[in-house]
């Protein structure tokens, strides 16, 4: 290493111009003056002293927080010292203002997406209110498929009268239930009194045992007319309602197109320059995509009347047959018709007190 640093300094004591020429001295004596500058530093190398000098320049070292950047040129050199630190700063400076703007981009864009979405559905409410008042006033034109119009129709008013029947099937049910228990407690009184009065025991023992009777038939009962209520339930508050959810879709779809079919045709009478070509072809463009939504809900609407039409013709004749068995067994007084009516359409008693909560859902 000292040999290294040796060279370098005989190296350094040579002064070269642009052109790789010496300046003042001959060759000779350059070449001479450098063996002796070796020489010289060969002999203060080897010293103890200069050993312990050259450590101490390797330990201390340059300060590698700043930056000497030397210049040359035909005037001379300059010299200037610029910290890292800055440098790093200002590399820190530029990351956070580029994540900052990126931020800002992406919350602009999210910004601009709304707004665009809110002005399409602007454009759209105010078209199908116009086309809606329009309507109303007779001065605009809906389009119309009879034949599915009075099909909606139907449904309708099936869905009403469907209604009806379950609010009564309801209310059956609910006065039946408290004749039951009403018989259970006249039963049970009955038994009572059977105990207490030896002269009348017969007679309040049989009146026990028919109130009874009747109180497990009525129960047998209320488990045939709870299903015929469930079964009438699901037909039209889940299934009719479905079907209706559809109409009411397809019924915008149809507001929607002839409020862009109209928009097209007001266009299509006025002036035919540059700008209003380009909103007719934008306007055309709208037109078919309504058109297509218009026409698909229809068929979803006609496939689902021709399906709802079957499920309720197939439900109906099994509930109907069942309510009419099960209420003239009952009231023919045939236990055993009536048990046989459950059984062949599946239906499962639940056992007294099992909708009563258990003490652990109780606590």
């Amino acid at each position: 290493m000292a040999e290294s640093m040796m060279s370098k300094a005989a190296t350094m004591e040579i002064p070269i111009n642009s052109n790789g020429d010496s300046r003042n001295l001959a060759e000779d004596d350059s070449l001479e003056q450098a063996a002796k500058v070796q020489w010289s530093l060969r002999e203060k190398v080897g010293s103890p002293a200069a050993l312990r000098d050259l450590q101490q320049v390797m330990v201390s070292g340059p300060n590698l927080n700043e930056t000497s950047i030397v210049s040359g040129g035909y005037g001379g050199t300059t010299e200037g010292i610029i910290p890292t630190s800055s440098i790093k700063g200002s590399n820190m400076h530029h990351t956070s203002s580029n994540s900052s703007m990126t931020a800002e981009e992406a919350t602009r864009g999210i910004a601009v997406e709304k707004f665009d979405i809110v002005k399409k559905w602007g454009l759209n409410t105010y078209k199908c209110t116009k086309q809606m008042i329009s309507e109303r006033f007779g001065r605009g034109s809906r389009t119309v498929d009879l034949e599915l119009e009075a099909q909606i129709e139907v449904l309708r008013e099936t869905k009403r009268k469907y209604e009806s029947v379950l609010h009564l099937a309801r209310a059956l049910t609910n006065h039946f239930y408290s004749m039951v228990q009403t018989q259970h407690a006249l039963g049970d009184t009955f038994a009572d009194l059977s105990q207490k009065s030896p002269e009348l025991r017969d007679e309040f023992g049989y009146n026990a045992e028919t109130q009874k009777l009747l109180c497990k038939n009525g129960e047998t009962l209320l488990g045939a007319i709870n299903f015929f209520v469930s079964s009438i339930n699901t037909l039209v508050n889940k299934t009719m309602e479905d079907t209706l959810m559809t109409i009411k879709m397809y019924e915008n779809a149809r507001l929607e197109f002839d409020a862009y079919r109209a928009d097209l045709e007001e266009l299509n009478l006025g002036p035919r320059d540059a700008v209003t070509m380009a909103r007719i072809e934008a306007a055309q463009q709208q037109y078919q995509i309504h058109k297509d939504k218009y026409e698909r809900l229809r068929n979803d609407v006609t496939i689902k009347l021709k399906f709802l039409e079957e499920n309720k013709v197939k439900v109906m004749h099994k509930q109907l047959l069942l309510f009419h068995n099960a209420i003239s067994a009952y009231f023919a007084g045939n236990q055993q018709q009536l048990e046989q009516t459950l059984k062949q359409f599946n239906i499962k008693l639940k056992p007294p007190g099992a909708d009563k909560p258990s003490w652990l859902e109780e606590q």
